[in-house]
This record gives structure tokens, sequence and C-alpha cells, in this order.
């Protein structure tokens, strides 16, 4: 339970820096049923994908989303993606955003997940290239 109160309140905080880095006006405006689902899928999925973390099978991409390296993963990433990228729809739809927005959503997030990734963790940078934190 206290990894499930970490992960929203580093969600949230990720959230709000994505609206302090980006425009203070944009973030999720209702908590629909959708959305709540995409958050607790990402709760419950949390130390799993920590662990794929630790052991390289999986790196956080330069888009916002995590990537299989190695290993029996993919389930897991497609999960995570899914629900990923409908959060990031959603912060585009609520707020009325032009669709090409969806981009500079991913990049914002994208950012946020590589610095608050723990050492050891495999990261993309900007450039394509994958790194170890």
């Amino acid at each position: 339970m206290k990894s499930r109160t970490i992960m929203t309140m580093v969600f949230l905080a990720a959230l709000c820096m994505v609206t302090n880095a980006w425009a203070a006006s944009y973030d999720i405006k209702e908590m629909t049923p959708e959305v709540k689902s995409a958050l607790d899928g990402r709760r419950s999925r949390f130390e799993e994908l920590k662990s794929l973390k630790a052991q390289g099978a999986v790196g956080e991409n330069n888009k916002g989303y995590v990537e299989a390296l190695s290993g029996n993963a993919q389930s897991v990433v497609d999960a995570e993606n899914r629900d990923r990228r409908f959060i990031y729809t959603t912060i585009v739809s609520q707020n009325g955003l032009p669709a090409d927005a969806l981009g500079t959503v991913e990049d914002v997030f994208a950012k946020v997940q590589r610095d608050k990734a723990s050492s050891g963790d495999k990261i993309q940078d900007a450039s394509g290239s994958w790194t170890t934190k």
C-alpha cells in the first residue's frame, strides 16, 4: 500500500512538473473512470516494472514510454504504455490542445521519467542513444 501511495505522489508530481514546465493550466481536468483505471493500472504494475528496470530488461525511452530491452517483459510494457498513452491523450483532449501537442506531452513526460529514473536504470536520451543512469 505504501508503494501505491508513493507511486501516486510521484505521478502527481510528474503531472505538476509537466504543467509547470509546459504551461500551468495543462493537466487532467476531470478524473473520469477511464483515467482512474489507467492510474490504477500504473500503480498495480509499479513494483514489477521497477524490478524489470533494475534487471535491465526494461528502459525509459525518449518518447515517454517504457521499452522492452531483453527478457520476457513485453506484456508489462504493452500494458504500461497503453495506460501512459491514454493519460497523455487525455491531457491533450481535456485541455483542448491540438492533436500534434501529444508529441510535446510525450517529450515532457520522457524527460520527467529520465530525471526520476533510479541509478542503474536504462534511459534513452533525446538523440536516441541508450545509457545507464
